[in-house]
C-alpha cells in the first residue's frame, strides 16, 4: 500500500485484543514485535502516534475483577489500575528500539470543545516534534456512557484529523471490508480499494459487523478521518508486524481520502463555524494574510465582538472587505491589548504569549 510507504504523519490504532493476551496480561512479545515494525517506519523519516485501547483489559486482571460484564464504576476502576500497566507495556515494546513513549489522555472535550482541540493539538504537535511518540487513550477513569467516544476507533480518527495525519490505520480482526461478513458467508468478497462511502459500501459494514467496535464503528471513523483529508487502511492486526506485511502485499482495505488535510482543515474553518467576532487588518497585513503568512498583533487595528481563544473569527481589511476567517489564539479582551503591538511586547503586556494572533495553519482565505 503506497499510502502507508509515503505517509508524513500516520496514526495507528491498536485494540485491546492485541494488546492484552487470553489471560489478561500484556502481550509483551507482539507488543516488541510491532515495535520493530513502527521503528521501521520511524527510521524512515514518518511519524508515528499510537492510539491504545488495553487499560480496561489490563485493569481488570489487576484487580481480580471476574469474566462478565462490567459496571460503570468498575470499567472506570478498571481503567484507572490499567493505565500504568498499559503506558509499561508501551514503554517496554518502543524502547529497545530508541523510541520516546508520552501518555496522552483524551476525552470528548478535548476533540469537540475549539479551545481544549487547539491546546490538545499543540501538546500533540510539540510531542512529535521532539521526537516522542503519543500514546493516545481515552480516559475511561473520568468518562461517562453518556459522553464518551465508545470505541477508540473514533477516538483515532479525531486524533487523527487533530493532527493533520494523512493515513490512519486501524488495525483489526479482520483484514479490511468484505461484500459481507467472511466468518458467516463464503462467498464475501474482499475490497481492497473504496474511493467514496457510498450507501452499497455502508451497507456491506453494516453486514461485517466484526471487531470490538464493528465494522460499522470504523466506517464511521473513515468518514471522519476522510473529511479531514486522511486516507483509512483497515488491516489485520493479528500477525506479527502487520504493517510490513500490509507493505509486503498482504490484504487490506484502503479508504481514499477527499482531501488533502490542510485543505479539508480550512475547508472546516470557512464553512462549518459561525464567527464570533471581527478582526481589522491594516494593508500591510492584508497583503501578508493573501501571501500565506500568519496575522500578528502588529497589523491588528480594530477587534469587535465577543470571543474566547479557539473562536473563530472574520478578518476584514480598513475598506470592509472580508480576508478571510481565523481561530484566533487570544480572546477578545486581550486582542484589544495588544492591537498594534509588535510580537516582543505582548508577553509584557499580558504577561504571556500565544504567538500570532492568527496562525497561517489556521486561517481560510475567503475566495
Amino acid at each position: 500500500m503506497s499510502d502507508l510507504a509515503n505517509g508524513r504523519l500516520i496514526v495507528v490504532k491498536v485494540g485491546s485484543a492485541l494488546v492484552a493476551g487470553a489471560d489478561g496480561a500484556a502481550d509483551s512479545a507482539w507488543l516488541a514485535a510491532f515495535g520493530a515494525d513502527l521503528a521501521r517506519l520511524r527510521k524512515r523519516g514518518q511519524k508515528l502516534l499510537i492510539v491504545s485501547s488495553g487499560a480496561v483489559a489490563l485493569g481488570r486482571r489487576r484487580l481480580g475483577l471476574k469474566r462478565r460484564a462490567l459496571t460503570l464504576p468498575e470499567k472506570q476502576a478498571a481503567a484507572a489500575a490499567g493505565q500504568s500497566l498499559l503506558m509499561r507495556a508501551w514503554d517496554e515494546a518502543l524502547a529497545p528500539q530508541g523510541m520516546v513513549v508520552a501518555q496522552v489522555l483524551m476525552t470528548p472535550d478535548d476533540t469537540e470543545v475549539r479551545r481544549r482541540f487547539l491546546n490538545a493539538r499543540a501538546t500533540l504537535e510539540t510531542l512529535l516534534e521532539l521526537g516522542a511518540t503519543p500514546v493516545v487513550n481515552e480516559n475511561d477513569t473520568v468518562a461517562t456512557e453518556e459522553l464518551r467516544y465508545g470505541d477508540n476507533d473514533r477516538l483515532a480518527a479525531r486524533v487523527a484529523q487533530m493532527v493533520g495525519a494523512d493515513l490512519l490505520v486501524l488495525l483489526s480482526d479482520v483484514d479490511g471490508l468484505y461484500t459481507a461478513d467472511p466468518r458467516r458467508d463464503p462467498a464475501a468478497t474482499h475490497i481492497p480499494h473504496v474511493e467514496a462511502l457510498t450507501p452499497q459500501i455502508e451497507a456491506m459494514a453494516g453486514g461485517a459487523n466484526v471487531g470490538s467496535g464493528g465494522m460499522a464503528t470504523k466506517i464511521e471513523a473513515v468518514r471522519i478521518a476522510s473529511a479531514a483529508g486522511c486516507s483509512t487502511l483497515i488491516a489485520l492486526g493479528h500477525r506479527a508486524a502487520p504493517l510490513q506485511a500490509i507493505e509486503e502485499g498482504a490484504r487490506a482495505t484502503l479508504f481514499a481520502a477527499t482531501a488533502t488535510p490542510a485543505a479539508a482543515y480550512k475547508a472546516w474553518i470557512a464553512g462549518s463555524l459561525a464567527p464570533q467576532g471581527v478582526l481589522t487588518v491594516d494593508a500591510g497585513a492584508a497583503v501578508a494574510l493573501r501571501s500565506g503568512k500568519s496575522l500578528l498583533a502588529a497589523g491588528l487595528r480594530a477587534v469587535d465582538g465577543r470571543f474566547g481563544k479557539g473562536d473563530a473569527v472574520l478578518v476584514r481589511d480598513l475598506d470592509g472587505r472580508d480576508v478571510g476567517r481565523g481561530l484566533t489564539r487570544y480572546d477578545a479582551a486581550d486582542a484589544e491589548r495588544i492591537v498594534g503591538l509588535r510580537s516582543d511586547a505582548i508577553e509584557p503586556a499580558l504577561g504571556y504569549t500565544a504567538g500570532p494572533v492568527i496562525h497561517a495553519d489556521d486561517l481560510a482565505l475567503a475566495g
